[in-house]
């Protein structure tokens, strides 16, 4: 069962009308035929057709902070956020529908940059995935130890876009034109912590695909619901190497 975030549940929880700050913030200005009873409305469309819809809230966000030795302490601030009254596409799909997504863009608006604006937390999160057993770990705010490495974001873009140099497979860098990695209008290397697929343009695509081949010419693909897959029992690496450097 979904556990929707339900404001009348919710002893701290108010709506937004469409008067306050913040929504005269998100959308640039005060919206037309706005008075003070109207709720600041949103709506909002991902890249693979899923919709959603609703009004924006503001409540308390509660959270484990991080103080030492392995310990932890209860730390809370104030955060506004979208409630969605109606979901389209996947996240209204009872297979594959959520709780809610959380908000960890790089507008001022999103969750992290509210509690960052605060004094909460340091304006950083990491996303870590366990790969053998699936979940993982995602923290906000600066993590001291272990020594992580970082890729910096191209700045004043809308997405999380960083500069990729070079494409490895199997330790074989790929031969690919220069203008490829070229960032701009529609292309460009997002980094999406919301996406659990690994988008290429077609040349990139057939270039990867003809090196694994290559040398395992003996696989074969099979269908699975919209996507043609292949088994492979070894290890084998692909690694988009970025411009990094160590924080």
């Amino acid at each position: 069962d979904l556990m929707l975030y339900d404001p009348k549940g919710s002893s701290s929880g108010s709506t937004v009308s469409c008067d306050q700050p913040f929504c005269a913030a998100t959308y640039g200005g005060k919206l037309p035929g706005c008075t003070a009873s109207l709720p600041c409305e949103y709506s909002v469309m991902y890249g693979d057709g899923s919709t959603t819809t609703g009004y924006f809230v503001s409540d308390s966000l509660q959270y484990n902070q991080v103080s030492g030795d392995g310990q932890t302490r209860y730390g809370n601030g104030s955060v506004t956020f979208g409630c969605g009254a109606q979901q389209g596409g996947d996240l209204g799909n009872t297979n594959q529908a959520l709780d809610g997504i959380i908000g960890f863009g790089q507008s001022n608006t999103s969750m992290l940059s509210q509690l960052a604006a605060a004094g909460k937390v340091k304006k950083i999160f990491s996303h870590c995935l366990d790969t053998i057993t699936g979940g993982g770990i995602f923290a906000i705010g600066e993590v001291v130890q272990p020594k992580m490495k970082s890729t910096p974001l191209i700045p004043n873009m809308p997405h999380y876009n960083v500069k990729l140099k070079s494409i490895d497979v199997g330790g074989t860098a790929l031969q690919l034109p220069s203008h490829i990695f070229e960032t701009g209008e529609k292309k460009g290397t997002i980094i999406d912590s919301g996406t659990t697929l690994t988008y290429l343009p077609e040349l990139v695509y057939k270039e990867v695909m003809a090196k694994i081949f290559a040398k395992h010419q003996d696989m074969t693909f099979r269908s699975i619901q919209d996507f043609l897959c292949f088994q492979y029992h070894e290890r084998y690496t692909l690694v988009f190497n970025t411009e990094s450097s160590y924080n």
